[in-house]
């Protein structure tokens, strides 16, 4: 047995004999790079505390990661296919590595965005990887179900990040979650020599890169709007980015369709399988992102849970992406990925309108059908759309195919924090407003307490401890009339402090309810789109095209 992997997967006659451990692998890489930004959700508070964040600081903090790693998966993932996708796997591993010691070692909101921007090109290499790896290394016949555990380990992590970083808050610094990493993607470096097949694409074409570069500018600036519009304001900067944005995908469309080997073939997006898998991948997304950003913020300022509390109480969503996908596994060739896709998103459009009903005397209880019936809806729909995305390309391109699916899941993220983010601080500042109508706060305390959930909270232990700074002078008083008078103030105080973190409470668990309601209402259109969009029936013609186009690739090589 060798050490290291030689032999290149194209070269071999038969399916590789480890492929299942190469899986594993594979699945290991996955799983930090979407830990990586779940973990962060439950240390943005020890961070925030430590570093003496802003607001801005913060959102840069955890977007500093989104913008590299969306704007270069197209780009990196062709040249992954040209050159070697186990080579960009171990690159980006390597370079995702040493952000996450960058991260450790950082002390200050600058150096922490910087390995944060780090680890997000480390990701843009290893997430197109895994995938066109996955299906270079697995044969037709098992590579949806390859494909489902993929899926079902990224649901894995979106649950796990918070159960990680929630042990190790207890005994360690917020840096501790960046540290994570390195073990795991130490692990994965050494499997992908050792059980790892290479694999590139069988042509040598050059690579388009001007459409590459064009990708880069469209995806980064539309990113960039995504973040800077609904947190910021709609200023200069997001609206010279939302006008780069426009131009540059324009420009990218019409280069694309006029070079004779484009970086991605923009026809196959007319294609109704094509166009609504990846629909129905960006939807999800939004939705899932959305839901777990509130979701977390809901269980530990609301509900009172730490860090590992709450990751714990998330964990029924990962359990259900795994039966989920076991279902999908099952269920899609018998009935098809219509249905299939269909009633995952009908299940996830299910479970955010049960979240509209999340009021301030709900307990964890109320969220549990919520978080299952997601997990469930996730495992349903997004192994099938995977496939179907994967299935579009020819095998010279599958690091390309990679980049467009795992593009696809980052822009759906992205808009779900940041569309579904901004109105849930709307909507929550506006119900405060509404509940502490007539109280005799001072005017900066409100506007502090309207910031955000964990910020009215801050206003209101302020508020307590004054009162028991009071309560303390009052019990220290010779006088008695001057004691009596304290007192009073003291429970007064007291009373404020109970009332504001009552109306903070209600307030967000109102913005829980009116933000889930518009989720709901996105994901039940694009259901309706999705199901338009989607075949009937799988025409097998198009595999057949593609079969005849690799082996023409094959004698052009």
């Amino acid at each position: 047995m060798r050490l290291v992997m030689t032999e290149p997967v194209e070269r071999m006659n038969r399916p590789y004999a480890r492929r299942w451990w190469a899986l594993l692998v594979l699945c290991l890489s996955l799983l930090i790079i979407v830990m990586a930004n779940t973990a962060l959700t439950v240390a943005a508070p020890d961070m925030t505390k430590d570093l003496g964040l802003s607001g801005a600081d913060l959102q840069w903090v955890i977007d500093g990661y989104t913008v590299p790693y969306a704007a270069l998966m197209l780009l990196l993932g062709a040249i992954g296919d040209k050159y070697s996708r186990r080579g960009a796997l171990v690159l980006g591993l390597v370079v995702f590595g040493g952000g996450a010691v960058f991260g450790y070692l950082a002390g200050s909101a600058t150096t922490v965005i910087a390995a944060r921007a780090m680890m997000g090109v480390g990701a843009a290499l290893i997430m197109p990887a895994t995938l066109s790896l996955l299906a270079a290394t697995f044969p037709r016949a098992e590579r949806a179900k390859a494909i489902t555990l993929w899926t079902a380990t990224a649901g894995l992590a979106i649950a796990a990040g918070p159960v990680v970083a929630g042990a190790l808050l207890r005994d360690h610094g917020w840096a501790s979650t960046f540290l994570i990493n390195v073990p795991v993607a130490a692990v994965a470096l050494v499997g992908a020599f050792v059980l790892v097949p290479p694999s590139r694409a069988g042509h040598h074409d050059r690579i388009d890169y001007v459409g590459g570069l064009l990708s880069v500018i469209w995806a980064g600036a539309l990113i960039y709007t995504i973040i800077e519009g609904p947190h910021f304001g709609w200023g200069a900067k997001a609206v010279t980015a939302a006008v780069v944005a426009g131009v540059a995908l324009t420009a990218f469309v019409l280069w694309e369709l006029r070079h004779p080997r484009p970086i991605l073939d923009v026809r196959r997006f007319t294609g109704r399988r094509f166009a609504g898998s990846n629909l129905a991948v960006a939807l999800f997304f939004l939705a899932v992102f959305g839901a777990f950003y509130y979701l977390t913020q809901h269980l530990q300022f609301v509900l009172g849970y730490d860090a590992l509390e709450t990751g714990v109480r998330m964990l029924p969503l990962a359990g259900a992406v795994f039966a989920g996908s076991a279902l999908t596994g099952w269920l899609t060739p018998r009935v098809g990925m219509k249905w299939t896709v269909g009633a995952g998103m009908v299940g996830g459009t299910t479970a955010l309108a049960l979240l509209t009903r999340v009021d301030a005397a709900s307990a964890y209880g109320d969220l549990v059908a919520p978080l299952v019936i997601l997990g469930l809806a996730i495992g349903l729909a997004l192994s099938p759309c995977t496939d179907a995305i994967m299935g579009a390309f020819p095998e010279a391109e599958l690091g390309v195919g990679g980049a467009v699916n795992d593009t696809s899941l980052e822009l759906g993220g992205s808009l779900g924090i940041a569309v579904l983010g901004s109105l849930l601080a709307t909507s929550y500042g506006d119900h405060l407003t509404d509940a502490t109508a007539g109280s005799k706060l001072p005017a900066s305390a409100l506007d502090t307490a309207r910031d955000s959930v964990g910020a009215g909270y801050a206003v209101a232990q302020g508020i307590g401890d004054k009162a028991h700074q009071v309560a303390a002078r009052a019990a220290a008083a010779k006088d008695p009339q001057q004691a009596a008078q304290l007192k009073q103030q003291a429970g007064e105080l007291a009373g404020g402090a109970r009332q504001m973190a009552d109306a903070v409470g209600s307030a967000f668990s109102d913005a829980v309810a009116h933000t889930s309601l518009v989720g709901a209402v996105i994901l039940g259109i694009g259901t309706v789109l999705v199901a338009v969009l989607l075949p009937r029936r799988e025409s097998p013609a198009p595999q057949v095209k593609e079969e005849e186009r690799e082996l023409v690739d094959s004698a052009a090589g």
